[in-house]
């Protein structure tokens, strides 16, 4: 049995720091880096890149709304067309780093605000998946569990992977509860590692409302920016593996 663990990544710039990424990577499986939108900028992408690379994690592209101060976490209208060329742009410049750096990127998952109005809106998915198997169809798409993410990669021609969040509260229907409600991350190590453990083993969660839900997951988040999330990825990691489940990129050879 083995999980992919994902962690969203890169996000400093300039002289802004955010996220422990060094510390982090040692435990995770896949990076994805923030392309210069929501957070990161050329040098943080490159240095990024290049600490993955000596780790052996697999790197893929992290595009998200432009939108520094909101951390790409508020919702802009956009149209299936903009959301495509926002997409596309943020990978192109993200793959020109990791050529220069002698990565081939693996994956793509949207961030933020741009992933959680494409779990609900059909369009909207259809035009990043598009965009994603414009630039290369090889690519693995990242989306939500259970949704319409994952129909849009398939119908576009690419291999999807289901992400779980270990760390967030789900709803009974299986969307993510807003982080504008209390209690939506869950901060309990030692929860977030159960949690991973019989996603994995059992396909299920408990939602908000207790409900228990059906959940197949191929990776699970850790996101880099929440307070701790080094100590978070080396016990959920250890976690993992003492419940005999094997932590590697989507795709690898088991």
């Amino acid at each position: 049995m083995h999980i992919d663990l994902n962690c969203d990544m890169g996000e400093s710039f300039g002289r802004w720091e955010l996220g422990a990424d060094a510390e982090i990577l040692p435990f995770v499986s896949s990076a994805n880096i923030a392309c210069g939108a929501h957070a990161g900028d050329p040098a943080v992408m490159r240095w990024t890149l290049r600490l993955a690379k000596q780790h052996g994690v697999a790197c893929g592209a992290h595009p998200g709304f432009a939108d520094l101060a909101g951390f790409g976490r508020r919702e802009i209208p956009i149209s299936p067309a903009e959301a495509a060329d926002l997409v596309l742009w943020q990978i192109g410049a993200l793959d020109a780093l990791a050529r220069a750096e002698g990565v081939k990127l693996r994956h793509v998952k949207p961030h933020g605000a741009l992933y959680n109005m494409a779990v609900r809106d059909g369009k909207l998915a259809d035009a990043i998946a598009a965009a994603v198997a414009q630039f290369d169809r090889s690519l693995l798409f990242f989306g939500l569990a259970g949704s319409v993410m994952l129909d849009a990669g398939r119908k576009a021609g690419l291999t999807v992977a289901a992400e779980g969040f270990a760390d967030r509260a789900y709803e009974p229907d299986g969307s993510l509860t807003p982080r504008s409600v209390a209690g939506s991350v869950i901060h309990d190590v030692q929860q977030v590692v159960a949690r991973a453990v019989r996603m994995v083993r059992d396909g299920r969660v408990v939602s908000r409302s207790g409900a228990d839900i059906s959940i197949k997951v191929d990776t699970i988040c850790v996101h880099g920016d929440t307070p701790g999330a080094a100590t978070l990825a080396r016990t959920l990691r250890a976690g993992l593996e003492e419940a005999n489940i094997r932590v590697l990129p989507v795709g690898a050879s088991v």
